[in-house]
């Protein structure tokens, strides 16, 4: 440790493979509490690369509780977080609607990073009892084409650096860890995020592993398709930026979608969504994000296409009937 945080000082970025060492040996406690905070602030300060988080990702993955759901190609949708909007639980109310249309959906996810109410939340509120047993996790997939990934039972090593980050009070690469760590290693994932800045930063690390990948970013810092304004969606192949009204939506109004001051009231809009009662703000929100998941597992599908199979899930009752049979089962 003490040779690679005098090199990151000389100037000098760490490699993919030392990262990883450093992380599988950070849960071995290797390392003062001192050195792991000062290596998080040269991190910070220098800028995370993709050989950083690919590094501790691989570190977290090989000393980690895996989830083999093959031969399911399961998607995750997932946001970084972190982006202060305090919206309503978007992207898991788009992960049943998906699921409701048919497709296997794996989510990792855990408790709010900036909102009031995190996937982890939400479903806990519902009497949602989260597991790391296997059997079950699959059962719950193959029966509801839904299962859930409760983070801190998987990625061991986080607990290690958990008190750290705490005392630091600020970001850091950990923070941008979370939908890297997916412990079944899903096939597709749609990954929300922040700013433009993050989106280049994923786009480089995705690329270099098995996955096929969207990456999605509200121009006006949300961390999923709003509908507040312009989006980019980026993939392995190629960027394009859309308005909400080219899929002919209308534009959202930031309040419309807002998650309340509790996470009692944010469940209350997730509720509305699945039973077909909430806000055309609320429910459209949901369907597009889950439009542009099953895009980019049906890519030969119009996205017209995929807003209509989203829409259907909603207002047929398919979603809300999937969530229902994952809370029986999970509870």
């Amino acid at each position: 440790m003490k040779d690679l945080l005098t090199r990151l000082i000389a100037g000098e970025y760490p490699k993919r493979e030392e990262i990883k060492q450093v992380m599988i040996d950070i849960t071995e406690e290797k390392y003062p509490a001192a050195q792991i905070a000062a290596l998080l602030m040269a991190l910070q300060i220098k800028g995370v690369t993709p050989d950083v988080l690919l590094g501790f990702r691989d570190g977290l993955l090989q000393t980690g509780t895996p989830v083999n759901l093959a031969p399911y190609k399961v998607i995750d949708i997932v946001g970084t977080g972190g982006d202060c909007k305090n919206t309503f639980n978007i992207s898991t109310c788009a992960c049943f609607v998906v699921a409701g249309a048919g497709y296997k959906v794996a989510k990792h996810g855990n408790y709010a990073a900036s909102s009031v109410s995190g996937a982890s939340s939400v479903l806990e509120n519902h009497g949602v009892k989260f597991q790391s047993d296997e059997a079950k996790l699959r059962q719950s997939l193959e029966e509801c084409n839904f299962t859930y990934l409760h983070a801190p039972f998987f990625a061991y090593g986080m607990k290690f650096v958990g008190p750290i980050r705490k005392a630091l009070a600020i970001p850091t690469c950990f923070n941008l860890l979370g939908p890297l760590v997916n412990p079944c290693r899903p096939a597709y994932q749609l990954l929300g995020v922040a700013t433009l800045g993050q989106v280049r930063l994923y786009h480089n690390t995705l690329s270099q592993i098995d996955v096929k990948y969207g990456i999605v970013n509200s121009i006006d810092g949300y961390d999923e398709i709003s509908g507040t304004s312009d989006f980019k969606f980026q993939t392995r192949e190629r960027e394009l930026v859309r308005a909400p009204e080219d899929l002919g939506f209308s534009r959202i109004n930031p309040r419309e979608i807002y998650g309340g001051s509790t996470a009692l009231e944010a469940m209350k809009i997730f509720d509305d969504v699945l039973n077909n009662r909430g806000t055309d703000s609320q429910k459209n929100v949901v369907i597009i994000n889950a439009a542009y998941a099953i895009k980019l597992m049906e890519p030969e599908h119009d996205i017209n296409e995929c807003i209509a199979i989203a829409r259907d899930s909603v207002e047929s009752g398919k979603a809300l009937a999937t969530f229902n049979k994952y809370v029986k089962l999970n509870s």
